[in-house]
């Protein structure tokens, strides 16, 4: 496993003149009372890595070609939803957007940045700067992960990843259940005040029933698919 923070320059023409970079975005915010604020981090850090060591265990001749270096992450971004909460640091969208625009343009020395995101406040300024960057000619990829059937915030699917990522940070004895309702019928209530206002302990959905089983299937399946991304985009 590569890791830049650990490198030292001369280290990256001797693997490949240019490697392709993925950035980790997480977040530092507020996870319900059980669930650490690097969560996001630590979900989005364990995706890069797993996609770093699909390429370097690769046997096809082109994947392997494609050197990869994991970046430090991007712990602070744009987290304003959960202001209301102790905790919660945010750059806002504006800032963060001009933050991953700097940082894909300070990369021209790579082949390319991929950006796998944790945490999904950061939508709209990731695919903002992904637009200008792109329109720039600079080679960016954005990827999210999806689960259809899981909970927005704190619940079942999060507490479930960090049970199979961290389980000694999951405060099993303080979770609770939060607001259960559609995130599209919340939508007014959370532009106007934020998650506070429509759950007080800050979780939206249920952690009951979360696994660490259940957290390791969902890496397996995300991680498939940034692999299979990734690979269609870069070779």
């Amino acid at each position: 496993m590569t890791h830049l923070g650990t490198m030292v320059w001369p280290d990256l023409w001797a693997a490949a003149p240019r490697p392709l970079l993925v950035v980790p975005i997480g977040s530092c915010e507020q996870h319900g009372p059980h669930l650490p604020l690097d969560t996001d981090s630590r979900i989005a850090v364990a995706l890069a890595d797993g996609l770093v060591a699909a390429f370097a265990d690769d046997s096809d001749t082109e994947r392997a070609r494609a050197t990869m270096v994991v970046t430090p992450t991007l712990t602070i971004s744009a987290s304003g939803e959960h202001s209301g909460f102790p905790g919660t640091l945010s750059l806002g969208i504006d800032v963060f957007e001009r933050v991953v625009v700097e940082l894909v343009r300070s990369a021209d020395w790579s082949g390319g940045v991929v950006l796998v995101n944790g945490h999904g406040g950061n939508a709209v300024a990731v695919q903002r700067a992904v637009s200008t960057l792109t329109l720039e000619g600079r080679r960016v990829l954005s990827w999210w992960p999806r689960d259809p059937g899981g909970d927005a915030h704190a619940g079942i699917t999060e507490t479930s990843l960090m049970l199979a990522i961290a389980p000694e940070l999951v405060r099993v004895a303080a979770a609770q259940p939060g607001r259960t309702t559609p995130l599209r019928d919340l939508a007014d209530d959370l532009r106007s005040g934020g998650v506070v206002a429509v759950s007080p302990n800050g979780v939206l959905g249920d952690p009951a029933g979360a696994s660490a089983a259940h957290g390791r299937a969902l890496l397996t399946r995300w991680r498939i698919d940034l692999i299979a991304a990734v690979d269609e985009w870069w070779i």
